[in-house]
């Protein structure tokens, strides 16, 4: 793997100087050591702000890998099972049915509550009481763990206050005094990001025809059922002040030196930190629930918190890889065969992972040429 540093961090200036994107992050740890940390582009193109290696991006889903690692570093200290039902640690959630979903429904998007009210604002999103409520009240969408179907948004209020109640701590508070914290990248790793920060993190923008993309679907897709158009992922929704600054643990603001960290970290550990054990990590990389996705529409397999398959390939294909890819074309992931652990940002909002592909695939060959 001598040379991977300077091939990925060519193909990262390439696709900047070409104009495919504006800025890229890229860094890769291999058996806890940091193997890749390149960066290409600018963060603001208004002030020509570069991008570092500690440059935050806010990463949509990416983040759902740490509010995953939350609850395994939780679950692993005996706080709950993962097949404790979620009413026993949040009562009002068990209303209309939904008594018998359990940790691991939620973690395996099979809990069948995929969707939040249809007439949620960014500003309702930002109101942790509010969005927990409407999920207590939701109706389920099919009995839990017989289908899968993402949780986009509720996924991440769902662990969050199942971590609430079992610590007394938002999950923005527990994910760094367990996670980043002890990981030394607090100040790259967060959900709700604290205001006086953001002048550190890399501009969202989209890339040029991407709502045309949205406009052109057909208005009876699932996927409409389970939010509004408002509130899906966009370089303004992205860049909004109160959506960077809440907890919204559905995604995360980290640099991609920050997560492939935390992937290290459940992988064996990173300079004496590791987060779950090698058993437990065996449990929560095994496929746990597949089939089509019932808000999306696409195959998908889950393990724990994270999908399996690396980019391009299937469960089938690449079963030892889990991680998390973000709206945009963010992507994360550890590989428990190779010890790789993966993160990539880029603040131009893509409709595919063409990047993220690109520069694993370079990385995977890497490996396997030794």
């Amino acid at each position: 793997m001598t040379d991977v540093q300077k091939q990925v961090q060519e193909s990262i200036d390439q696709l900047v100087e070409s104009g495919v994107e504006r800025s890229v992050q890229v860094a890769v740890y291999r058996n806890a050591e940091l193997v890749v940390d390149a960066v290409a582009g600018v963060a603001d193109p208004a002030t020509g702000r570069p991008v570092t290696s500690g440059t935050p991006f806010y990463t949509f889903s990416v983040g759902k890998g740490a509010t995953s690692a939350v609850a395994h570093l939780l679950a692993e200290r005996g706080l709950f099972d993962y097949d404790t039902p979620v009413m026993e640690l949040w009562p009002e959630f068990g209303a209309h049915g939904k008594h018998t979903v359990t940790v691991r429904h939620v973690l395996t998007h099979s809990a069948g509550v995929p969707g939040i009210p249809l007439d949620t604002t960014p500003e309702d999103l930002c109101d942790w009481d509010k969005m927990c409520a409407a999920i207590a009240d939701a109706q389920l969408w099919w009995e839990p763990g017989t289908k899968v179907g993402y949780h986009a948004y509720t996924f991440g209020y769902i662990v969050g206050e199942i971590v609430r109640r079992v610590t007394g701590k938002p999950i923005s508070q527990v994910l760094r005094e367990d996670v980043a914290g002890p990981l030394g990248v607090a100040d790259e790793l967060y959900f709700g990001m604290p205001e006086s920060e953001h002048g550190r993190l890399a501009r969202l923008e989209d890339e040029e025809g991407t709502g045309d993309v949205m406009s052109s679907m057909p208005e009876d897709l699932p996927m409409f059922k389970a939010g509004p158009a408002g509130v899906f992922p966009t370089a303004e929704l992205g860049n909004r002040t109160d959506i960077l600054a809440a907890d919204i643990p559905a995604g995360g603001k980290n640099s991609a030196r920050a997560i492939a960290r935390m992937y290290a970290a459940l992988l064996g550990g990173v300079d004496g930190v590791r987060l779950i054990s090698a058993e437990r990590l065996r449990q929560v990389t095994a496929v746990a629930a597949s089939g089509v996705d019932e808000v999306f529409g696409n195959s998908s397999s889950w393990g724990l918190g994270y999908s399996i398959g690396l980019l391009g390939s299937t469960a089938a294909e690449t079963p030892t890889v889990f991680g998390m890819g973000g709206a945009g074309g963010t992507f994360a992931y550890g590989d428990t065969a190779t010890g790789v652990a993966f993160g990539l940002a880029k603040n131009r909002l893509s409709a595919d992972f063409n990047t993220a592909a690109q520069i694993s695939q370079i990385v995977t060959r890497a490996v396997a040429d030794g």
